[in-house]
């Protein structure tokens, strides 16, 4: 006898299982787990030259073209997307007419022989004969939770009962979110936005400027179904345009209605956090006027679009500034501008970039003052550990947090003609710092750096005039001679005059390396108490280093004494006292002089005044798949839960006469979706209740 050929599967049918089967969801949706961390763990979107940094000019350009900075909407991504949400689709179809025959049959049409091939299996006797036994047997049951069905055949009678058929519903549910939830995230993802711009033929934006000036090539029309952007609106002002950022570039999109802001209201934590910020607004839509409070966490619709609160920044404050000349007797120079505008600096160009009016930081002295301790050094060096006490991370304090709000500062650059950009950060009022007021003033060479700060001490009536007429007196020959003299002879024992000239030439020679007049041009040292360290070192004996340094040091601070009381004549001020406050002022200004000298600018900016100015940062947007989201995690819930927590069990019943006249044998089994200790326990009670057996 010849075999019966198997009919062979067409290659549309076996694609058609692969795409379906569980395996291969399973596969993709480990693969669009594994390109998740990467997006987690990898900042998206991020400027490319961040990522040259971080991994190098060849690993960032592999990395580039492998879409890993873009994973969420990179085309493979996408393409995984699709044929997971393909596959799930195919299985909620090739499943779900099965499930609903499932969920309407309760199998009554089982043999009663098969029964016995169940794990949970009984025999037992009833007295009532079958009619009876099968109304009692209903009602017990309907009282434990069980539908059932009824069957009578010839021979007796069968009842098939089931509990919890919301475990099939459960299935359903959990693919059908899996589809939602991926559809609904691509919808309101970057992928649109890229498909609307080819539909629209619109092109990305590379360059810097208005807004309103950018060209009707790179702006979405009002009809754009999904997008995602930022609006900066100035206070009493009003923008109807969003920026929508893409790895690239920029692509702007024309809202159907004007945000105006009102005014922008932000408290504070006592640390100087954003506690809470809102904005009053007014939505301009065409003839409509309406007027809303945006909160975090707390959007305003208008039209299907959302409106989001996102943060703040300066709209423009008016800054008022003295430029003042540190090396030279020149006048101080008024300045004028806005925050975010540029200005002629001399030979370079100020950048006015940002004010803070508050400025709250950790002021506890944990008793390391000490000459080495000023942390006052603006040369190359990290202030981290000498400053970060005062103006660091709370976090990296061991110490008790005195947190005091310390007044505006202000930021800006100075960018030479080729574009090299320094960082400049300013705080307008003095500061007290181990019971010293001192005016700060930061810089640092990349954004990259922590600041380094120069710590002036103010003068007696607060100010920074007393410390700058010191430091341009210094630059000055001829005062400097006068002060070496003056020392000279107030220090000359009156018994030993002949010493007079030795000392005026060695406080003449420790002003002269002290104010860099000495240094050449390309020295790494410019002067300072660096230049006195160098020229210890190289012209004194080490053996003679610390009584040469010592005697130095003494002449240095008594010479400067002179110069600031020259610099206070000429000024017509009355001469410095010598009480405590006056000794710390000239303890500060030596250290502080020092480090002026590697300050990298000759002028010296301060804020005089400003009238500030808010700016809101709101994000606008139409998500038509948000819904769609969530309605999948909702019906995600639901399935998961049901598939976990609830078991679909099926008991069946046969009933026949007995051989005692009036009686019933019945035979019961039960079987469940899943194994558990619970089924033993559930089916004793049924045997029990079923039966009519003493507990």
């Amino acid at each position: 006898m010849s075999a019966v050929p198997v009919p062979r599967s067409s290659p549309a049918r076996e694609l058609l299982d692969v795409l379906a089967s569980m395996r291969f969801a399973i596969t993709l949706l480990s693969v669009i787990c594994i390109a998740s961390v990467i997006g987690t763990v990898l900042r998206q979107s991020e400027p490319m030259g961040n990522y040259v940094n971080q991994f190098g000019p060849f690993w960032a350009e592999v990395f580039g073209k492998l879409g890993l900075y873009t994973v969420y909407s990179a085309p493979w991504f996408l393409v995984i997307l699709t044929f997971l949400v393909l596959s799930t689709s195919l299985c909620i179809a090739r499943n779900a007419p099965k499930i609903l025959v499932d969920l309407k049959s309760y199998k009554e049409g089982v043999r009663e022989q098969s029964l016995q091939a169940h794990h949970h299996k009984a025999i037992g006797e009833l007295p009532s004969n079958p009619s009876m036994a099968l109304a009692e047997i209903g009602n017990t049951l309907a009282a434990h939770g069980w539908k059932a069905r009824v069957q009578r055949r010839d021979n007796g009678i069968m009842i098939a009962a089931r509990r919890g058929a919301a475990n099939k519903i459960g299935y359903l549910c959990a693919h059908s979110a899996i589809v939602l939830i991926l559809i609904g995230g691509v919808l309101d993802g970057n992928a649109m936005v890229k498909l609307a711009m080819w539909a629209q033929g619109k092109q990305l934006y590379t360059g810097s400027g208005f807004v309103s000036d950018i060209r009707p090539e790179h702006r979405l029309s009002t009809g754009n179904p999904s997008f995602r952007g930022n609006v900066s609106v100035t206070e009493k002002q009003r923008q109807g345009i969003a920026v929508l950022s893409l790895p690239s570039g920029v692509v702007l999109q024309d809202l159907p209605f004007d945000i105006e802001l009102k005014a922008f209201k932000v408290d504070y934590y006592p640390t100087g956090m954003p506690k809470s910020f809102a904005s009053d607004i007014v939505i301009h839509d065409g003839t409509t006027r309406r007027e809303a409070t945006v909160k975090v966490n707390e959007p305003v619709i208008h039209k299907g679009l959302a409106i989001y609160q996102s943060s703040f920044e300066d709209g423009g404050s008016k800054l008022e500034l003295k430029a003042m000349p540190l090396a030279s007797t020149g006048t101080p120079v008024k300045l004028a501008g806005r925050v975010g505008t540029k200005m002629a600096f001399g030979e370079q160009t100020l950048e006015l970039d940002g004010l803070r009016v508050i400025n709250v930081e950790n002021l506890a002295n944990d008793g390391s003052s000490g000459a080495n301790a000023s942390g006052a050094d603006v040369r190359k060096v990290d202030l981290g550990a000498a400053l970060g006490k005062h103006l660091g991370s709370g976090a990296k304090s061991d110490g008790s947090k005195v947190l005091h709000n310390v007044g505006p500062s202000f930021s800006y650059k100075l960018r030479d003609a080729a574009g090299q950009a320094r960082e400049y950060n300013n705080y307008m009022l003095p500061v007290e710092l181990d019971g010293q007021k001192l005016f700060l003033a930061g810089v640092r060479d990349t954004p990259a750096e922590t600041f380094r700060y120069l710590r002036m001490p103010a003068d007696e009536n607060g100010e920074l005039s007393g410390w700058l007429r010191l430091r341009q007196a210094l630059a000055d020959t001829a005062q400097r001679d006068v002060a070496a003299r003056r020392y000279a002879a107030a220090a000359t024992p009156p018994n030993q005059p002949q010493l007079t000239p030795q000392l005026q030439l060695t406080a003449q020679r420790a002003l002269t390396l002290f104010s860099g007049a000495a240094a050449k041009p390309g020295d790494e040292v410019k002067g300072g108490l660096p230049a006195l360290s160098q020229f210890i070192e190289r012209d004194v004996p080490e053996a003679d280093r610390q009584r040469v340094s010592e005697v130095l040091l003494r002449i240095l601070n008594g010479s400067l004494f002179e110069l600031h009381q020259i610099a206070r004549e000429r000024a017509g001020l009355k001469p410095a006292g010598t009480d405590a406050a006056a000794q710390g002022f000239m303890t500060q200004a030596v250290l502080s002089l020092s480090d002026s000298l590697y300050y990298p600018s000759p002028t010296l900016l301060q804020l005089e005044n400003f009238e500030q100015v808010q700016a809101s940062v709101f994000q606008v947007a139409r998500a038509p798949g948000q819904k769609l989201v969530y309605l999948g995690a909702l019906l995600l819930i639901v399935g998961v839960f049901s598939m976990l927590y609830i078991k679909e069990r099926r008991l069946w019943v046969w009933l026949v006469p007995s051989a005692d006249p009036g009686g019933s044998q019945v035979r019961m089994a039960m079987s469940s979706t899943r194994e558990s200790p619970d089924n033993a326990v559930m089916f004793a009670q049924l045997k029990a209740a079923v039966l009519k057996e003493p507990s």
